[in-house]
């Protein structure tokens, strides 16, 4: 087969002065359509002289969205100037003035969890002091990291309904280009000398940021917090913000409904009925394992009254082909009769049991060691009860070969 041949071609403006982009989302997060030059192409990447697509930056995604007609992959923020790649080779070439277009669903939802992350950042600050020390921005979720071990679910029901309170007083978000060393009121010093982005929320927070971000907070839409967990000496805290909420509502709501028609219950009745059902079930399950251990030690009895010592007066009992749990137990059993040895092997996946009593002459845990790291397998145990795996059924024969 004669393989594709792509030209990977090289041209730039003659004006370097061109290869700084003109990043419009710094001054209209909302703009969707603009027309930029073609400055450079470079292999798959593509410069322009001014760009609406925001770069992967700052820990929130890039945006898609088409360009002269070619679907963009990704956007890389270079310093001086924003890359874009694009699905397929360009059909245009530099001096071309092209079309854009950014994909104003993704670019929304970016910009309700951005500005949802300064508010929840904000107001975890404003009223219980807690710092945010890191941020990320995910497909399906967004997460912050307080400086602090442990945040209690009443503090965070509390930053919550804080949060949705200024988000339904509909405060304005204002974007400005200041002085960083005389920029004043910045909720975390900024980490660049000279000109920064400042987004602010009315009346509670400044922060150094280059995202994009809603005009007023009425635009965030609901907030909520789904789950805190410790992190390392952090919380970190998972949160939801405008259509997202809503979305992990409706799907939270499909669930329940779904569980509770099954139960032939309300929702409201759910969490007592769950509750029962659990204890029932944990019950039942402590039941079964006495029940199981109960007849795993008959069939090992059965096992060893059945089997004749062999010259050394040690009885070699060998079962294939149980569960683990099964085999742990008869194993464990085996060890408990006077001169007795058991074997155990299970296909799937290869693995062995091997238990020995206190008289048997033999070290279960030793014995069984020595031949796994000669068959490339893994495992160990005490003297009296050992298990481990080995790659294929072959090595487990060698093993109960060598162990027998």
């Amino acid at each position: 087969m004669v393989p594709d041949i792509h030209i990977v071609w090289i041209i730039r403006s003659r004006d370097t002065k061109r290869d700084v982009t003109k990043r419009l989302y710094y001054s209209d997060s909302g703009l969707t359509d603009f027309t930029a030059r073609v400055v450079a192409i470079e292999g798959e990447r593509v410069y322009l002289d001014r760009t609406a697509f925001y770069p992967t930056s700052g820990g929130q995604p890039h945006d898609l969205g088409v360009l002269g007609g070619d679907a963009v992959a990704d956007v890389l923020d270079e310093g001086e100037r924003i890359a874009h790649l694009l699905a397929s080779p360009p059909r245009f070439r530099p001096g071309d003035d092209v079309p854009g277009r950014v994909d104003w669903t993704r670019r929304f939802d970016h910009m309700q969890q951005h500005t949802g992350q300064h508010l929840l950042s904000a107001v975890f600050e404003e009223l219980l002091g807690y710092r945010t020390v890191s941020v990320h921005f995910g497909a399906d979720d967004s997460t912050l990291d307080l400086d602090a071990e442990l945040v209690s679910r009443d503090a965070a029901l509390r930053a919550e309904r804080r949060a949705n309170e200024i988000v339904l007083a509909n405060r304005a978000v204002t974007v400005t280009m200041e002085d960083a060393a005389a920029a004043t009121g910045l909720r975390k010093p900024p980490d660049r000398t000279g000109e920064i982005r400042v987004v602010a929320i009315d009346g509670l927070d400044r922060s150094a940021c280059g995202g994009t971000h809603v005009r007023a907070t009425g635009e965030i839409g609901p907030v909520t917090i789904r789950r805190i967990e410790k992190y390392k000496k952090l919380s970190r805290v998972e949160f939801l913000c405008g259509w997202r909420a809503l979305g992990r509502a409706r799907a939270d709501y499909h669930a329940l409904t779904a569980m509770a028609t099954t139960m032939t219950a309300s929702i409201d009745e759910l969490p007592v009925l769950v509750s029962k059902l659990s204890a029932g079930m944990r019950a039942a399950d402590s039941e079964r394992r006495k029940l199981a251990d109960e007849l795993a030690r008959l069939r090992a009895r059965a096992r060893y009254e059945a089997t004749a010592p062999g010259a050394d007066g040690v009885r070699r009992i060998i079962e294939r082909a149980a569960p683990m749990d099964d085999l742990r137990a008869m194993g464990l059993a085996t060890s408990a009769f006077p001169k007795a040895v058991f074997l155990g092997t299970c296909a799937s996946p290869p693995s062995i049991v091997f238990a020995a009593s206190e008289d048997s002459g033999a070290n279960a845990g030793e014995a069984l060691k020595a031949q796994l790291v000669k068959h490339g397998g893994r495992g160990g145990g005490s003297p009296r009860v050992a298990q481990g795996t080995v790659g294929d059924a072959a090595s487990l024969d060698a093993i109960v070969v060598a162990l027998t």
